[in-house]
């Protein structure tokens, strides 16, 4: 790992950090906005994250090609309840095809997702970010994603829908004051 790298991975994960800050203050979420992903900063992820930096997208995604697994993310998603993957837990229905299953998360957390899936996009495709690109990304791994608890899959799709369509004030305005006030 070469400080040119490192300090780079460093200069990502702050600018994303700080997108999604602004977005979840905007929102009302004050707490989340300032402790959003700070186990990056561990030595478990940072380090990784450091190694294999590229810029251009996820430093998981290159150890998960170079290793075939990306401890990092492993680390990563089980420290962060904005990840829809931090809410998966065995099926207690013993004839689910799959034994394991996706659980409901609370509101707040899929606000955080929405804006933490905004950010690593117009961290990572920079001046030719479009706000349909989050939802673009979503649906190129839907198919995939059979453990996201049925009700969150469609908040995500309806609210990234939203951004693509009506933008980024009136969605944040929509998941601020009605998103967020309704029941979990």
């Amino acid at each position: 790992m070469s400080l040119k790298k490192a300090l780079g991975h460093l200069a990502t994960i702050t600018h994303h950090h700080n997108l999604v800050m602004g977005y979840c203050f905007r929102a009302g979420l004050y707490r989340q906005g300032l402790l959003h992903d700070l186990s990056k900063l561990s030595p478990t992820e940072f380090f990784v994250g450091a190694k294999y930096f590229q810029g251009t997208r996820s430093p998981n995604n290159a150890e998960r090609e170079d290793r075939g697994l990306s401890t990092a993310w492993l680390h990563h998603k089980g420290r962060n309840k904005h990840h829809y993957e931090y809410w998966i837990d065995y099926a207690t229905d013993w004839n689910d095809p799959h034994g394991l299953t996706g659980c409901k998360m609370p509101r707040r957390y899929v606000a955080e997702m929405i804006f933490d899936r905004v950010s690593a996009s117009r961290t990572y495709r920079g001046a030719d970010y479009k706000d349909t690109d989050p939802l673009d990304y979503y649906l190129m791994a839907k198919d995939k994603s059979w453990f996201i608890h049925e009700e969150i899959r469609e908040q995500m799709e309806m609210l990234l829908r939203m951004w693509a369509d009506k933008g980024e004030e009136a969605t944040i305005a929509y998941i601020k004051n009605v998103f967020l006030k309704e029941k979990d």
